[in-house]
């Protein structure tokens, strides 16, 4: 990973776009933090989220299934299948579950991630 020297330094490139496949998920390794990053077709937006299911206890929600339920951007759990809403990281079975989400930027190609989480 590089840290870019922009106007903002809590960038970092992660990636290069065109090495994401859409509709499937990558996990990055960001500061020691499993990062699960989603690139959907038809959407110009990179979708970051915390790895970690909270249900399994396992770093896995890159392996989910992403999909629209009911109008939200979701990733299914592959192991009990709870879905999280992609851009705010709520659970969508529980309430009081959300995952952490990651400012994501596309600059020259590169994919971005804050290192700050929203």
């Amino acid at each position: 990973m590089n840290n870019t020297t922009t106007q903002d330094e809590y960038w970092t490139t992660v990636c290069q776009l065109e090495q994401l496949l859409e509709n499937a998920g990558h996990c990055v390794l960001l500061k020691e933090k499993q990062i699960a990053v989603f690139r959907l077709s038809g959407c110009s937006e990179i979708y970051a989220i915390d790895n970690f299911d909270p249900f399994s206890n396992a770093n896995v929600i890159s392996r989910g299934m992403v999909g629209d339920l009911n109008g939200l951007l979701v990733v299914a759990s592959p192991i009990y299948k709870q879905h999280f809403d992609l851009a705010s990281g709520q659970c969508v079975e529980d309430d009081e579950v959300k995952l952490a989400t990651y400012q994501s930027r596309i600059l020259d190609g590169a994919v971005q991630l804050a290192l700050e989480k929203t």
